[in-house]
């Protein structure tokens, strides 16, 4: 019994430094084709990111962002900050990967409160009380990105012209900390392809049931930990474990969930959820059949 013990201990000890000091910095970069675009639209491509999470210092990080290939659209889905102080590195680390035509973000809860411990076994009881937390500097990080050329979309709705398609593109705040407005969530522009964007996807099916086309959200991390055969063992928001990343078809739209690139500085281990940078290349065929778009 006892060596059954010690080899399960050492398996264990030897998963958890694997995912700390391994698969965390196992950066990769996926591809998905969606022909979710109207007939007459040229084709684009939007770099999606989310829970970057950095830390004052966070080389490998930055590297493997200065290295993506360019896209004409990159949006951030919240969680740029792993620590207040973090603010010059984020900006300057996000300025490699803004679009040819557009740069878009919105904040998550670490942009806004100072990360602090917790236990990891928190993540399974359903209904955990909130936690007061000290504010950060989500101000001062918008200031910088803007400034920076980026355009924050928190609790918005407007139209733009992406390639010379009308968009209706609408921006949600943190769900998961309750701060999103649904009131600016309503189309107004049916005829227009829809964009919503958003930091946690507890908000994704109503922005499917409005209309909108294409839908981004982050703060799952995939889960975090996922087990062969299982997936991840949560996704710290009302979403199925089924879905906690990828693409997911919701009525007529698409959303997708990214894994994030980051970890809180209070949890820095990733288990068979590699962080992920996210291209994906829409194209027309919204009226292919169920399906057919997500490729």
């Amino acid at each position: 019994m006892f060596p059954v013990v010690v080899t399960v201990a050492a398996l264990g000890v030897g998963c958890v430094l694997y995912g700390i000091f391994i698969e965390r910095f196992r950066y990769r970069v996926t591809r998905h084709r969606l022909n979710i675009l109207p007939a007459a639209a040229q084709p684009f491509v939007v770099l999606h990111l989310s829970d970057l999470h950095f830390v004052r210092h966070d080389p490998r990080k930055t590297r493997f962002l200065a290295g993506l290939p360019a896209a004409d659209v990159t949006v951030v889905t919240g969680d740029l900050l792993g620590e207040p102080e973090a603010i010059d590195t984020t900006v300057e680390s996000v300025r490699a990967v803004r679009g040819r035509i557009a740069s878009w973000f919105v904040l998550g809860s670490n942009d806004y409160f100072v990360p602090r411990p917790l236990n990891y076994l928190a993540y399974f009881r359903p209904g955990r009380p909130r936690r007061r937390a000290a504010p950060g500097r989500a101000p001062d990080l918008i200031r910088a990105l803007v400034a920076d050329g980026w355009e924050d979309l928190t609790d918005s709705r407007r139209t733009t012209s992406l390639l010379g398609l009308e968009t209706e593109l609408l921006g949600l705040d943190d769900a998961h900390i309750r701060r999103h407005d649904l009131r600016v969530a309503p189309r107004s522009e049916d005829e227009h392809f829809g964009v919503a964007v958003m930091h946690s996807p507890d908000t994704a099916p109503e922005a499917a049931a409005l209309g909108y086309g294409l839908i981004v959200a982050g703060h799952t991390h995939g889960g975090q930990v996922r087990l062969p055969w299982i997936g991840a063992l949560v996704t710290n928001c009302s979403m199925p474990r089924a879905f906690a990343s990828g693409l997911v078809r919701m009525g007529s739209a698409v959303l997708h969930t990214s894994p994030g690139l980051g970890t809180s500085k209070y949890a820095p281990f990733r288990f068979w959820c590699r962080p992920e940078a996210t291209y994906l290349d829409l194209h027309p065929g919204a009226s292919a059949p169920d399906g057919d778009p997500l490729e």
